[in-house]
């Protein structure tokens, strides 16, 4: 790798969570670029980041002068630059359920509890906390509902989502249940989700992704 790569991230992003995971199981060393999502509004609707991502969002990936966008599409191409330790499984049949089981959390599950969506609740909507945190369980319990589901008795599952190595399924589940336990989310209600969890993050690049070891996690929060 001649061009350095560099993550505009927050420590507490769970897409920028499974874009880490992802880096560290590829052994990738990177630069991390922090975005505060709250202070001072967000720095995340600055001027200078909109430049970075018209979205408004993290992670981005910088490798060289490119940007990369989306969690799923920056894995992806971290898969294709540097398929050792591969993030999708040989087979197309394979490669179709991991890719079916990483965006139920990352396209059904996530999107309606970020922080953007909550902020609209509060500021439009006038939802209290309570109702707010209310709105989040539901969801991921009827997301991990689907996902224990499609794991659970599943031939194709082993020790991890797809067989016995991590794939993009894993680097998406992790940090969704890392938010769920945010909320109260007992995880133990989904056997299946809580097993996997825990052989992942008993890998050291899923270690070294955790929020709490991230450069801008606030001292208070960390491990």
């Amino acid at each position: 790798m001649t061009e350095p790569l560099r993550l505009y991230s927050y420590w507490r992003s769970s897409a920028a969570y499974r874009v880490r995971i992802g880096l560290a199981l590829k052994e990738l060393p990177y630069e991390t670029v922090p975005v505060h999502l709250v202070r001072d509004g967000g720095e995340q609707h600055s001027e200078a980041f909109r430049e970075t991502n018209p979205q408004e969002l993290v992670p981005v990936l910088q490798h060289g002068s490119r940007l990369y966008r989306q969690s799923l599409a920056i894995l992806e191409y971290l898969d294709e630059t540097w398929p050792d330790t591969p993030l999708l499984p040989a087979l197309a049949r394979d490669r179709a359920r991991v890719r079916a089981l990483a965006q139920l959390v990352a396209c059904d599950i996530h999107p309606l509890n970020n922080l953007r969506v909550l902020q609209y609740l509060e500021h439009e909507w006038n939802a209290p906390q309570p109702e707010r945190e209310d709105w989040v369980r539901h969801w991921i319990a009827l997301g991990f509902d689907a996902l224990e589901a499609s794991l659970v008795d599943n031939p194709a599952t082993g020790e991890f989502c797809e067989g016995d190595v991590p794939t993009l399924a894993d680097c998406c589940l992790v940090p969704q249940a890392y938010n769920a336990r945010r909320f109260g989310v007992d995880i133990a209600r989904w056997p299946t989700i809580a097993r996997i969890e825990a052989a992942c993050l008993a890998l050291p690049a899923f270690d070294a992704a955790r929020p709490e070891r991230q450069p801008d996690c606030p001292e208070s929060q960390r491990a």
